[in-house]
């Protein structure tokens, strides 16, 4: 959904103030009983500035603001589709297929186990992203602003840090991985570093310009994408090991296929907390169940995918010497790697998958942007563009100091971060479910800054710390194994704890708060 040319006028109230005229900016930018000057102050210069680039053709100038049911786009075909491929687009990229490896590799699980943990926790998880993203056409505004009518204004503001950390960190695998692989193409010529500036550049690109060019972005990606994936199926497939078995104990077994199951959840659901940011310009009255579906097949046909591909590289390194020394480089020497029959042509695919991360790379950064103006009016009175330069920027310095050795300490950072997401929406589903439904009540999301009619919020942040409890005695990460953890396998039980403590929680505090506060 592209949104109306007449947003940029609209969005003013919410970002920066604009100016109509030079008259105007040196109306603004000067005290009016300062005597006259001919030099502009370095705020009247940086509106200017701002102004100009607002005012480029396909830029989306809104921030926060929700966007009115008058200024939404009418329905269409094509826009029905994008829904799906834009998740779509977004997710068949190598940073994914790396989960897939961890199956096999970390967990010793067999194809089979590893396939079936993949195929329904990348469905379990799509599933809450599907869900938070129905929000986006009924409210008009973003996801962080949306979880204000269920959390609170300022409790809502804690699970917005962790979704902007969470973003930047996939945003740092991304970045990488594409710079292994385009390191591994060239033989090593190219270093790592100028392969992930490659990506940064055009991401910055795209990110900054918002939802029009994103949206464009992401209908056509996915082609270019999807077949040379299919080409590295031909070409990487005859290694692939379907027949290895999972190996341990009955009950070690066990532990890991919930571990890796939770493990192949953490990462479709992680997009729970930016779901509805792409659909704040679709109608009002959009179907809930269009909405729902299409989001839940782009996701989970994107993720089960490259999951895939991720175990089948998985079970064949043990039996390709080239493979097993690509690993031992990189993961990114690992994919190219499967690439190697095809010689030149094969080269040239990896290159596209390599550059493909863009496409999950942008949905990030423009997200993380959205997060930090929901932090406060100081962040909302910065652009969302510069929150996008500002963010790349931070991506790019990460991604650089930790090319060598920080890949696996992200990726457990992000595994962690994960947890949280379900307790949200755990928080959401029984808000809408339960407790509003029964009131009969509907949110005003034209007052989506008005902490008065917002709930208190003393009930949602209890459950959410709560949970956050329940995953630290669950959690089994690398440098740490909760107590429940370790009873359990050890196996990876923290989300699920931690749902049940968010829950438990949740209802009688709620109940609580309705019952003293009235909101």
């Amino acid at each position: 959904m592209e949104p109306h040319d007449i947003e940029k006028a609209a969005a003013g109230s919410d970002e920066v103030i604009r100016t109509s005229s030079p008259s105007a900016n040196s109306a603004t930018a000067h005290n009016i009983n300062a005597p006259n000057t001919t030099t502009s102050s370095p705020l009247s210069t940086l509106k200017k500035w701002n102004a100009a680039i607002e005012s480029l053709s396909g830029f989306e100038a809104r921030g926060i603001s929700r966007v009115p049911p008058d200024e939404r786009q009418p329905p269409s075909l094509w826009d029905d589709v994008s829904v799906a491929l834009l998740w779509f687009s977004a997710n068949i990229s190598v940073n994914n297929l790396a989960v897939g490896l961890f199956g096999p590799l970390v967990f010793s699980l067999g194809f089979l186990d590893s396939a079936m943990c993949a195929v329904f926790g990348g469905l379990l998880g799509a599933l809450s992203t599907a869900y938070m993203s129905i929000w986006g056409p009924q409210s008009g505004n973003r996801t962080m602003v949306v979880l204000r009518y269920f959390m609170g204004y300022w409790p809502a503001k804690i699970p917005t840090v962790l979704n902007i950390v969470l973003m930047v960190g996939y945003c740092t695998i991304d970045a990488i991985i594409s710079g292994q692989m385009l390191s591994a193409i060239n033989g090593g010529g190219m270093s790592i570093v100028v392969g992930i500036i490659v990506v940064q550049i055009v991401s910055w690109i795209v990110a900054v310009f918002g939802m029009k060019i994103f949206q464009y972005y992401e209908r056509f990606s996915w082609i270019p994408q999807i077949l040379v994936l299919f080409i590295l199926i031909g070409s990487a497939g005859p290694s692939f090991d379907t027949s290895i078995q999972s190996t341990g104990s009955p009950s070690l077994i066990a532990a890991n296929r919930l571990s890796f199951f939770s493990l192949c959840l953490y990462v479709p659901n992680s997009w729970g907390a930016a779901a509805s940011d792409f659909y704040v310009y679709y109608p009002e009255k959009t179907s809930k169940l269009k909405i729902f579906t299409m989001t839940l097949v782009g996701l989970w046909l994107s993720f089960t995918l490259v999951y895939l591909l991720g175990i089948g590289f998985a079970t064949g390194i043990a039996s390709n010497n080239a493979w097993s020394d690509a690993y031992n480089t990189s993961i990114g020497a690992l994919i190219v790697s499967g690439y190697g029959p095809l010689n030149g042509f094969g080269k040239f695919c990896a290159v596209i998958v390599a550059l493909g991360v863009i496409s999950n790379l942008i949905p990030g950064i423009y997200s993380a942007a959205l997060g930090c103006q929901v932090l406060g009016r100081y962040g909302k009175a910065v652009p969302r563009w510069i929150w996008s330069c500002v963010l790349i920027l931070v991506v790019l310095v990460i991604a650089l100091a930790g090319r060598q050795h920080l890949l696996a300490i992200i990726q457990n950072f992000v595994a962690l971060m994960g947890y949280w997401i379900e307790f949200m929406v755990f928080i959401v589903l029984i808000e809408h479910l339960w407790f509003r439904r029964r009131r009969g009540v509907d949110c005003d999301w034209s007052r989506w800054e008005d902490k008065s009619y917002l709930p208190i919020g003393l009930a949602a942040l209890m459950a959410f710390l709560m949970g956050w409890v329940g995953a630290i005695l669950g959690m089994f990460q690398v440098w740490y194994t909760g107590p429940l953890a370790s009873i359990s396998g050890p196996a990876d039980v923290g989300m699920w704890v931690g749902i049940g403590f968010t829950v438990v929680v949740y209802v009688p505090l709620r109940w609580a708060e309705l019952k003293y506060f009235g909101r």
